[in-house]
């Protein structure tokens, strides 16, 4: 963690409420013969049709403004849906178009699928987002420089950090973008994600175990300074047993003295300020072992950013 960074005047910590609103996309993207599986379809629609409503009365309770990312295929399929989002006063963020495969990507078709769901976005809702998040998190070494060029001001896909950084695009551009880490740990996909067939062992977490697993992330946090940063699916934790426990949650991190809960945009225009030196990741180029030596980007050099 950086040592330097510092919260807004009468906060020290900070935490924002994301929602991936993947609908049918993810499925779709896996596997474009789930169209043909109407029972699958179902559940995928759960999110946009119930989900999303639930959280939003559950957050509108709570006083909270969240992040929703949203690719650009669930915009076209339910614009109401994104326009209540917008009109409950939250953030909408950029998650592909159609909730793509990222893996090995190159550049130019990641691009396409980029300014399709900038499209699709600004002709439903009227906007041009500020945030991305990752389709599954998975960015490649292009990703950031496409984003830049694109006017993002943040990403919130990378998983190497508590707080919010400034990150270099590339060795070489200048370009920056604000990180917002994620960690697996606290996404409800590993806790209750299951479809015959498609995703999960079986086990479906008991949300008490997972309001006490994520109460104990934000408790941490809290008390290292960081920024705890949740990601919901609504067709998942738009459940009702699983949303009653988001809304303690939700409480519980209200309650933390001192804890800033806000958009991951506020989070981001924030670390904009404060953040000054540009973090480059090392990039590796891995030969044929043994007899070859290992190439680092940039070269090994102390990189700390944790407190001691």
């Amino acid at each position: 963690m950086n040592n330097d960074f510092t919260w807004p005047q009468g906060h020290t910590a900070a935490a924002a409420f994301t929602f991936d609103v993947d609908a049918e996309s993810c499925v779709l993207a896996h596997d474009p013969t789930s169209a043909n599986r109407m029972s699958l379809m179902s559940h995928q629609s759960y999110g946009p049709r119930v989900g999303v409503p639930r959280i939003l009365r559950l957050l509108e309770r709570q006083g909270v403004h969240a992040t929703f990312f949203v690719p650009g295929f669930t915009a076209e399929c339910y614009p109401d849906t994104v326009r209540a989002i917008i009109d409950g006063g939250h953030e909408v963020g950029h998650h592909g178009y159609l909730h793509e495969p990222m893996k090995g990507l190159d550049a130019a078709t990641e691009a396409r699928y980029l300014d399709r769901g900038l499209d699709a976005l600004e002709e439903v809702a009227g906007i041009r987002p500020v945030g991305y998040r990752a389709p599954w998190w998975e960015m490649n070494w292009h990703t950031p420089e496409l984003l830049a060029e694109r006017g993002f001001v943040y990403d919130s896909s990378l998983l190497d950090g508590d707080e919010p950084y400034l990150m270099a695009t590339s060795p070489e551009s200048g370009r920056t973008l604000i990180e917002i880490p994620v960690d697996w740990a606290l996404d409800d996909w590993e806790q209750y994600a299951f479809y015959p067939g498609v995703t999960g062992s079986g086990v479906i977490e008991s949300p008490a175990k997972v309001l006490e697993m994520w109460t104990l992330e934000a408790e941490a946090q809290h008390a290292e300074g960081g920024c705890f940063v949740l990601t919901n699916h609504p067709f998942i934790s738009g459940r009702p047993s699983k949303a009653a426990a988001l809304e303690r949650l939700v409480e519980n991190v209200k309650a933390m003295d001192g804890m800033w809960v806000t958009t991951l945009g506020e989070i981001a225009a924030h670390a904009q300020r404060v953040c000054t030196e540009p973090f480059t990741h090392t990039r590796f180029e891995i030969p044929t072992f043994p007899d070859v030596q290992i190439r680092r980007t940039p070269p090994a050099r102390a990189t700390l950013r944790s407190k001691s």
